[in-house]
């Protein structure tokens, strides 16, 4: 794990550790550490007198829904799921309020972040089962009864999004002049086409297939930690929620597994096999999860949006890498499908 000094992003510690360190008696804070993974939150390491910790500052989510969601962690632990359960402050609380800023610790869990293709089929399988057992274990120890019937899933509606699309060109155009603006608006043009020619392949209606229940949310290579070949903890619980299972599954092996603006079909197949050596997942129900999936991908914009929003190059690679995606998923799709339904 890297770790950066950003001086732009200590001001907020800085005043809040004293705090911090009292309330979650954490002793003195020998050295800080800002951590430049997180796409949304800010996260640190601290070294104290009493060990390591991960602190978040949490700037994505309201903080009823943190508390929410870190709750659950405990029953997890117990079920033998490699979540860091969260310390409680001295007044119980899982999140501590300090000067507008929401704030929660946990354990320092050592391990890396291994992309999909990093991982051995057999650790591959191994992930699709550790999702699973996430999932059965989420059904045991969830915040609040899974509803009677699934959440819709929003389908995105063409002309909105060609709408969008030319929004958001026109948005490059008031910009300064680069290769990266270039790029998105030709990549902007094409997507226009492709949402045109294959708008009759959208899903028919907002209802998916298939088995819910609560799910991570954003369970992928850059909230997973590994050691030793194990998944050592899943971080990141801010987007726990009521899903269904198919989707979950479908965009985990998308992010893993879709690196370089092309799926590794044969993880992809290796995940999916493990997952449902679990968890009973039918060919068909996989099915409508991966072309809701791929449409939901045709008709959003949210990375270059974020990039145009926050001026973070990060955003700006990810759009370019996942249009490409997008291009090689659209010409091969009967081949992503056949990957996913194997076993």
């Amino acid at each position: 794990m890297q770790w950066v000094t950003d001086a732009t992003r200590e001001d907020d510690l800085l005043a809040a550790l004293p705090t911090l360190s009292r309330v979650f008696g954490l002793g003195e804070v020998r050295r800080r550490q800002f951590l430049a993974h997180g796409l949304m939150n800010r996260n640190w390491r601290l070294d104290t007198d009493s060990g390591a910790y991960a602190v978040k500052e949490i700037t994505d989510v309201p903080l009823p829904k943190v508390r929410r969601n870190l709750a659950v962690l405990a029953g997890l632990v117990g079920d033998g799921i490699p979540a860091p359960a969260p310390l409680a402050a001295d007044s119980g609380d899982l999140v501590a309020e300090i000067d507008g800023h929401g704030y929660c610790v946990l354990p320092w869990v050592d391990g890396e972040h291994v992309e999909g293709t990093g991982l051995t089929l057999d650790q591959v399988r191994d992930l699709g089962c550790v999702l699973a057992r996430l999932h059965e274990s989420l059904g045991r120890h969830a915040p609040s009864p899974v509803p009677e019937h699934p959440p819709a899933a929003k389908v995105g509606d063409p002309a909105k999004a060609d709408q969008a699309a030319v929004g958001l060109i026109d948005r490059l155009r008031s910009t300064a002049v680069t290769d990266f603006a270039k790029a998105a608006m030709e990549a902007l043009h094409e997507r226009r086409d492709l949402i045109t020619r294959y708008a009759e392949a959208r899903p028919e209606t907002d209802v998916p297939a298939g088995p819910f229940g609560w799910t991570h949310g954003d369970f992928q290579y850059r909230n997973l930690l590994r050691d030793g070949g194990q998944v050592v903890a899943i971080l990141d619980w801010d987007r726990l929620g009521v899903r269904p299972y198919g989707e979950e599954v479908a965009r985990t092996a998308q992010v893993q597994f879709g690196i370089g603006g092309v799926f590794d079909l044969e993880r992809i197949a290796a995940f999916c096999a493990g997952y449902r050596s679990v968890i009973d997942l039918s060919e068909a129900d996989l099915a409508d999860a991966v072309t809701r999936l791929w449409w939901k991908r045709m008709t959003d914009f949210w990375q270059l949006e974020f990039y145009l929003d926050r001026q973070d190059p990060t955003f700006s690679e990810m759009f370019l890498t996942d249009e490409a995606l997008l291009h090689w998923w659209t010409d091969r799709a009967d081949e992503v499908q056949a990957a996913y339904a194997a076993c």
